[in-house]
């Protein structure tokens, strides 16, 4: 009777390479969730809009302390009517908040002005103290 060699089975040898599948899936998730997350975390202009019903917001309410600001198709500027450049301007919004910080900047601004320009009047009337910014315009005509 032969017998056979007894050979001692070898068990499976360690893996030496690293599994990334599991990695590749993760990287994905967080890639979609950042996309998604992204335009929430922009930073944007702190505007506080009023809030109001329809049927009190058809009745005009008394108009409180304002100052107008034009801005014409040239890029000129207007603070009630007298001509003023950014400086000035810079100077008269702090005024202005500084004597009544509910003061309404009622903004009027040409339809041909860039809006990065409009963008950085609000910034500016913001940063002097001015939160309440209203825009002029004219009514459509009725069709």
């Amino acid at each position: 009777m032969s017998f056979g060699r007894l050979e001692r089975p070898t068990g499976h040898k360690p893996m030496s390479e690293i599994n990334v599948t599991p990695l590749v899936d993760v990287m994905l998730v967080l890639l979609v969730i950042f996309i998604i997350a992204a335009p929430f975390m922009a930073d944007r202009l702190a505007l506080q809009l009023p809030k109001a019903e329809l049927p009190k917001a058809a009745t005009p309410a008394e108009p409180g302390p304002f100052v107008s600001l034009v801005l014409d198709g040239q890029g000129r500027m207007q603070w009630d009517g007298q001509a003023v450049d950014d400086a000035t301007l810079r100077q008269r919004l702090t005024e202005a908040a500084q004597r009544n910080p509910t003061t309404e900047l009622q903004l009027r601004a040409d339809a041909s002005v860039p809006y990065g320009r409009v963008v950085s009047l609000i910034g500016m009337a913001q940063s002097a103290g001015l939160s309440r910014i209203g825009f002029v315009a004219e009514a459509a005509a009725p069709r």
